[in-house]
């Protein structure tokens, strides 16, 4: 009798140890809240998007999911933290220009981790325009004002930059397309940026169209330009960089859901399923839409190939400028 109990009880930890115990665990995924690291500070639009996510995913999957705000090094230090975090699928994280296209370009010190080897591309949210803000006492009142105000007074124009940002990179590639010599200032966040603009502290930068709308309405801000290939309906009366003298020119910020490599498929399959579910009922869609974001939610596969042209794309820019992590 002995003998039986102690060969079951030998077989139960066999089977809680096994395979099979790892697929059932899967299947119960998600028994436990999650975290979604947010690499930058609480405010901005990459907060905002990474609650966006975690409210869909709590109401798909029955489970909290809790954002963390891990700010520094351009996204680099929370996007190594998941990186380097147990592939089970309760740390995740929203990912992005910041903490994708640019870490080997633009974070100092070198990241120590690589997006496209660490981190499986789980579904791309959204992406929208920049749009370039002037505080009200900047001289130039328009685009054009501003390049020819630029291009008169080399290295006396200071701008904004949230490291390794959409918003930082769209500054480098007109900087470059339009022969600018302009001094960065570097934020954390875009809404501590946001903050000295509005107090006068700088005098403009590239930023989220969402972050900016309600100071641009309420004249604290003037809205220069949109980085988006055709004009904003949040800001309709502001043009393009494309129709203001520079035709190729178009840059997004986007952001997504990632996870550590290793995590097993099935989870990723689940998340996958309920951020794509989640971001297209219409209620979810119009959220993001009413802010001027384009609605993705893409597959893992489709996610994972857009990341990979964004960091050729960036690398590109960042080279150029001879930009290098230190």
């Amino acid at each position: 009798m002995h003998k039986r109990k102690f060969l079951a009880a030998a077989l139960a930890v066999a089977v809680l140890g096994s395979p099979l115990s790892a697929a059932f665990a899967q299947a119960d995924y998600p028994s436990r809240p999650v975290k979604i690291v947010v690499p930058f500070p609480p405010g901005g639009t990459s907060d905002i998007m990474g609650r966006a996510i975690a409210e869909e995913l709590t109401r798909q999957l029955k489970q909290p999911f809790v954002v963390e705000n891990k700010a520094g090094a351009g996204g680099a230090i929370g996007s190594e933290q998941v990186a380097k975090a147990t592939p089970d699928g309760y740390t995740l994280l929203l990912s992005g220009i910041g903490s994708n296209a640019v870490i080997h370009g633009f974070a100092a010190p070198k990241p120590n981790y690589d997006s496209m080897r660490d981190l499986v591309h789980i579904s791309q949210l959204a992406a929208g325009p920049n749009v370039l803000v002037a505080n009200p006492s900047f001289p130039a009142k328009t685009f054009k004002e501003f390049i020819a105000y630029a291009k008169a007074n080399p290295g006396k124009v200071d701008y904004g930059q949230v490291t390794a940002s959409s918003g930082h990179l769209t500054t480098e590639y007109l900087k470059q397309v339009a022969g600018l010599q302009m001094v960065g200032i570097a934020y954390k966040g875009g809404a501590p940026a946001v903050t000295d603009i509005l107090a006068g502290q700088i005098p403009l930068m590239f930023t989220n169209q969402d972050a900016v709308l309600p100071h641009v309405k309420a004249g604290k801000l003037r809205a220069l330009a949109v980085t988006s290939p055709q004009r904003n309906p949040l800001y309709p009366d502001v043009p393009t960089v494309a129709e203001s003298g520079y035709p190729e020119f178009a840059a997004v910020s986007w952001t997504g859901l990632s996870a550590p490599k290793g995590t097993p498929r099935e989870i990723v399959d689940k998340l996958e399923a309920a951020m794509v579910k989640a971001f297209n009922e219409p209620a979810a869609r119009q959220k993001l839409e009413a802010n001027g974001f384009v609605v993705v939610a893409s597959r893992s596969a489709d996610y994972t190939r857009f990341v990979q042209e964004e960091i050729n794309r960036w690398a590109k820019v960042i080279q150029t400028a001879g930009i290098k992590p230190e």
